[in-house]
């Protein structure tokens, strides 16, 4: 049997129409079985608009929708028939292997920890964010879920953080690095000195190579890079916010005289080369890392193109067995040192 996700259709800025397109591209593409949840009516609606012969797309009928302004902890005590609050137990039921859900990602966040629980002995679950470089990818964590952190929580992110390089990204033994404001051991506050700390003695375990700046997480020299989620998600909408700027800034220079407007025509292939590799609806989501269960949480905007990527990095942790080998790193690593 296919590997089937379940999709918050009502989820997101474009929800239904981008998510369903999203969806039923995965399904002919990656040829995985898809369960929509939301309003039948829309998603019917939407489907009607391809040819979805020989697809397993199935529907979960819902009216409730939380909405992005809206508290995660409330709206969940709320609308206990909303749609993120239904896709997650339909993993939780093992009715399908994983989720995604575009919408408020800490309603998305809530739903995942409170719905499929926590991996034996994780403290915290994590956002793992998949960020360009001048290479290839690496990892980023945490990304946003926890702004007040532990150093032993880092310890925890460190090693999901490399199983998923590993297993996801592809790399061989991929290199670990703490997010400070300097290379030197002994920089950033207490917070980061203790973090490094405890790193450092997982050295061999974790191919920790200590402190990284601001400035290296787009070198693609270290695979995965560590921080509290205040500093991650304060990287994340930077980068996404500088990517933005650096696009308004091209096209204002083309328009600026004939010459230009010629340049910039000569340089399209380049410079749409250049967009695909730094796109982040290439990367298409963030894994919730730590939960029983594959979580991915995509961007508020996600179009299609992002849904469909996002869908296929949950069959791939679910393929690669993710949350398995987290288990196992921490069986080995963590607990033994207990």
């Amino acid at each position: 049997m296919p590997i089937r996700i379940a999709v918050d259709a009502m989820g997101g800025d474009y929800a239904p129409l981008e998510i369903v397109k999203g969806a039923v591209q995965a399904a002919r593409e990656y040829s995985v079985a898809i369960q929509l949840v939301g309003n039948e009516v829309q998603i019917k609606e939407e489907l009607a608009k391809y040819d979805t012969q020989g697809l397993d797309i199935g529907i979960t009928h819902t009216d409730e929708v939380i909405e992005m302004g809206e508290s995660p902890a409330k709206a969940l005590r709320a609308k206990k028939k909303a749609s993120i609050v239904l896709t997650v137990e339909s993993v939780a039921r093992g009715e399908s292997q994983g989720l995604v859900a575009a919408g408020s990602t800490g309603a998305a966040m809530a739903a995942s920890l409170f719905g499929l629980g926590r991996l034996p002995g994780v403290k915290r679950p994590v956002i793992c964010c998949t960020m360009p470089t001048a290479k290839n990818p690496i990892a980023l964590l945490d990304a946003g879920a926890n702004s007040d952190c532990e150093p032993e929580m880092l310890y925890e992110f460190a090693i999901m953080g490399r199983i998923f390089a590993e297993y996801i990204l592809g790399y061989e033994n991929p290199k670990v690095g703490l997010m400070n404001i300097g290379e030197e051991e002994g920089k950033g506050n207490e917070f980061t000195k203790a973090t490094f700390n405890i790193l450092n003695s997982k050295k061999e375990v974790l191919n920790f190579i200590g402190n990284v700046e601001g400035r290296d997480v787009f070198t693609g020299d270290c695979q995965v890079i560590v921080c509290d989620g205040f500093v991650g998600n304060v990287i994340l909408k930077t980068a996404e916010g500088a990517m933005t700027m650096i696009t308004k800034l091209l096209k204002q220079e083309y328009k600026k005289s004939l010459y230009n407007m010629i340049v910039g025509l000569l340089s399209k292939k380049v410079f749409t080369g250049l967009k695909k590799r730094i796109d982040h609806e290439k990367i298409g989501g963030a894994l919730l890392l730590g939960v029983k269960g594959i979580s991915v949480i995509s961007h508020g905007s996600s179009k299609a193109y992002a849904i469909k990527n996002a869908i296929r990095v949950a069959k791939e942790a679910v393929e690669k067995e993710v949350n398995d080998k987290i288990v196992e790193m921490y069986d080995q690593h963590i607990k033994a040192a207990d």
